[in-house]
């Protein structure tokens, strides 16, 4: 049954958000969590706050909700981006989603703009990206589908790259520079629910759109003959869908700076566990991805004293999973 296909990813989410919520350089234990959230509004009007009422709702849970958040985010706009252009390679860091966005949040950064006028402008940065990779890879005739868009979205991602370096080069080295190369690496260590509040209902206005709109992504995926046969707008279908994983790419990348390759591993771990059904596939993205940033960055918290940023750990696990499928599509 499909709802027995989620109880696996449903499971791994709980058990990855209490070992996420206990753990760090200041343990919890389960007791003490549960004492701090039942007896939290008592405490704050009595007493104040304790130790472990301060590590719970000031750091650990803005964090782990931000994680989730990500998660949801990265995947969905995965799994999105590989119906959209019937190609199990991309993702929003292949198509240059990613770069386009972070060049626009650098340009924001740089110039002293507030987090939403960084957020409008990674959402610009991205939209413009896949457009233009989309349009490059629709030009070449020559070449296979696939190749053309994958190789379109590594140039244009080495271009945003080089932009944002140069970015880089001219802003202040005593203010600007550091907050630069720290977002640029991707993390979560700076994340609070003011942050969160802004976030969220971007990334909830565009997945809603999609939970809804989810049974189309099925058809989408035949020929298009066959798709303007049954009578729908095939080219507004597609661009509701790309905006929505545009947007939601976006915001979170305004926030928690560049965390790669998210979007390439859940789907194909998600398609190999729920099939392609996209009913059934969007929301075991939601769970895997849920549960996969909370286990990186719970690992980025706990593995070394200092903490390692989440987007290093996502590109030593990504890059290799991109090399195996690589590999693997050739052998076929």
């Amino acid at each position: 049954m499909p709802i027995f296909r989620l109880m696996l990813p449903l499971a791994l989410l709980i058990i990855s958000l209490v070992i996420a919520v206990s753990s760090g350089q200041y343990s919890l234990s389960l007791t003490e969590i549960w004492q701090s959230i039942s007896q939290f509004g008592n405490e704050l009007s009595q007493q104040g706050l304790s130790q472990q009422d301060i590590v719970l709702w000031n750091i650990r849970l803005p964090r782990i909700a931000t994680a989730i958040l990500v998660g949801i985010a990265l995947s969905v706009a995965g799994v999105t981006y590989q119906g959209m252009f019937k190609n199990p390679l991309v993702s929003p860091d292949i198509l240059g989603v990613t770069s386009g966005a972070g060049l626009g949040a650098v340009t924001a950064i740089y110039f002293d703009f507030p987090l939403p006028i960084i957020q409008l402008f990674a959402f610009i940065g991205g939209l413009f990206a896949v457009g233009l990779v989309y349009f490059i890879a629709s030009t070449v005739r020559r070449q296979n589908p696939i190749l053309a868009l994958v190789l379109s979205g590594v140039a244009i991602s080495a271009l945003l790259g080089a932009g944002i370096s140069l970015l880089k080069i001219l802003a202040d080295p005593y203010s600007q520079l550091s907050t630069i190369t720290f977002w640029l690496l991707g993390g979560l260590n700076m994340t609070s629910f003011d942050d969160l509040k802004l976030v969220a209902p971007l990334v909830l206005f565009a997945l809603i759109p999609l939970i809804l709109l989810r049974w189309r992504m099925n058809v989408l995926s035949l020929d298009d003959e066959e798709v303007t046969a049954l009578g729908i707008n095939i080219k507004r279908s597609r661009l509701i869908f790309i905006l929505c994983a545009t947007l939601m790419t976006s915001a979170v990348v305004s926030v928690t700076g560049i965390i790669g390759w998210v979007g390439l591993i859940i789907p194909h771990i998600a398609r190999l566990w729920s099939g392609a059904d996209f009913r059934l596939l969007l929301p075991t993205c939601i769970l895997l991805g849920s549960a996969f940033l909370l286990i990186t960055d719970t690992l980025a918290r706990c593995l070394f004293a200092i903490e390692i940023p989440l987007g290093v750990i996502t590109a030593f696990v990504g890059a290799p999973f991109f090399l195996s499928l690589l590999i693997k599509g050739e052998r076929q």
